[in-house]
């Protein structure tokens, strides 16, 4: 991160806490969608509504996922509403549910307007204690310090002069200016709330729906991402949802040292003349108006969505087994969906351009590879005097050279992490 600034605070995180609220905050937070599309020219919305109700099955109840986590379709101001119940991330799983949506709303014919948008709910339901608020002033500083390359890197607009849908309803314009460093996080809310220049739920990252205890803790913990253009790709999505979670999980670990500061004055305000830039209502029909991001701002904007991702990398690395969210978003970050559009990508191939980063079934496991993983995973060979006696029968018992075993163990260790362990004789899985 470039010139890191931490404004002191009395309520910090010892190292147990952070720890302690890490591994609860990933365990607890769900994250659902609100996907916005208009029907295709010539349809009429009832008809169309009819037909993606009919086709997705939603469940009506936020308690059951149903066939495709689908909790209900609703009229919207641009056509329609697809209420998809959050859930905890998993990479695989979030690609297959949003392609099976994603192939419905294409079969339908369904458009992703610049009346459209796409908003994230990140949850944290059942959770019995509050938040200490600290983390809420940590995230709501990342996504301001970060505003302008998170709105570059979701952007979705097919024109450079319309990169992404208009500033109405996912406006930075209080945001920009309400500080944790000036005001409480209950005091920054009320001033949302009362603002006469956007309205409250409308706000580019939303806590209408933040509550908080006598003592000064948050629950409800429960944000919106409101800034987000609607698309129809799948892998998008699933990657989209980690950086939500990862800027969650993040907020915690930087809660152990003070709130992260947006910036020396200059660069915040170079920050903010690119975001109105960028987002704002002077654009035909519902689009901001991007002319004046010229090529030179689009590299800005990539160098500091890098920046971002680097400072994530670690949290997104490091706790999520096989999953590829930061090759994606280090994708979107060269090229977002709105360029490619103005490349004259399809939906099929910003989809197939996206799935190949992904790359999720990288490890190519055969059978041998899956007879290799019973073995340890059932402790079938144990009692051996050391690693090299162990890998020596392995190798024996599955017709292996001692370098194809290697290489073996070498990508199981990538998948599940392997190490010796002396008691049991054996190699065991780390996770």
């Amino acid at each position: 991160m470039k010139d890191p600034i931490l404004l002191r605070r009395d309520d910090l995180l010892s190292p147990d806490e952070a720890a302690y609220w890490k591994d609860l905050l990933y365990r607890a937070i769900k994250i659902g969608a609100e996907l916005e599309v208009a029907p295709p020219k010539g349809m009429k919305r009832p008809d169309f509504e009819a037909a993606i109700r009919a086709a997705l099955q939603p469940s009506g109840s936020l308690e059951r996922l149903g066939a495709n986590g689908v909790w209900d379709v609703q009229k919207e101001h641009c056509g329609i509403e697809i209420r998809i119940i959050g859930r905890h991330p998993n990479f695989n799983a979030l690609q297959k549910q949003y392609q099976r949506i994603m192939d419905v709303l294409r079969s339908h014919g369904a458009r992703p307007r610049p009346t459209c948008g796409l908003h994230f709910h990140l949850l944290t339901p059942g959770l019995a204690e509050p938040v200490p608020v600290i983390i809420l002033a940590n995230l709501w500083n990342l996504v301001r310090r970060y505003a302008p390359e998170l709105k570059f890197l979701t952007s979705c607009g097919d024109k450079r002069e319309a990169l992404c849908r208009r500033r109405n309803h996912n406006s930075h314009l209080e945001m920009v200016k309400l500080s944790p460093g000036v005001l409480s996080m209950p005091e920054l809310q009320t001033r949302l709330k009362a603002s006469r220049i956007v309205p409250e739920h409308q706000n580019f990252l939303n806590l209408e729906h933040i509550r908080f205890t006598e003592e000064g803790g948050v629950l409800p913990f429960h944000l919106e991402f409101r800034f987000p253009d609607a698309h129809l790709s799948p892998t998008a999505i699933a990657a989209q949802t980690f950086l939500w979670l990862g800027l969650a999980l993040k907020s915690v670990d930087l809660s152990q040292y003070g709130v992260i500061h947006v910036g020396h004055y200059q660069a915040w305000q170079r920050k903010v003349e690119i975001l109105n830039m960028l987002s704002n209502n002077d654009g035909n029909l519902a689009t901001s108006d991007t002319r004046n991001i010229t090529d030179d701002i689009i590299e800005e904007l990539r160098q500091g969505a890098y920046e971002l991702l680097d400072f994530l990398a670690p949290t997104l690395e490091g706790l999520f087994v096989d999953n590829p969210s930061l090759d994606v978003l280090l994708a979107l970050a060269e090229t977002p969906i709105s360029l490619m559009r103005c490349m004259g990508y399809d939906w099929e191939r910003i989809e197939g351009f996206l799935a190949d980063r992904a790359s999720v079934d990288v490890l190519g496991l055969d059978d041998t590879d899956r007879r290799l993983m019973q073995r340890i995973e059932l402790g079938e060979w144990c009692s051996f005097p050391s690693p090299e006696a162990w890998q020596w029968h392995a190798a024996r018992e599955l017709f292996l050279t001692p370098q194809n075993l290697e290489e073996r163990l070498a990508r199981l260790d990538a998948l599940r992490g392997i190490r010796w362990d002396a008691r049991q004789g054996t190699m065991v899985f780390k996770r």
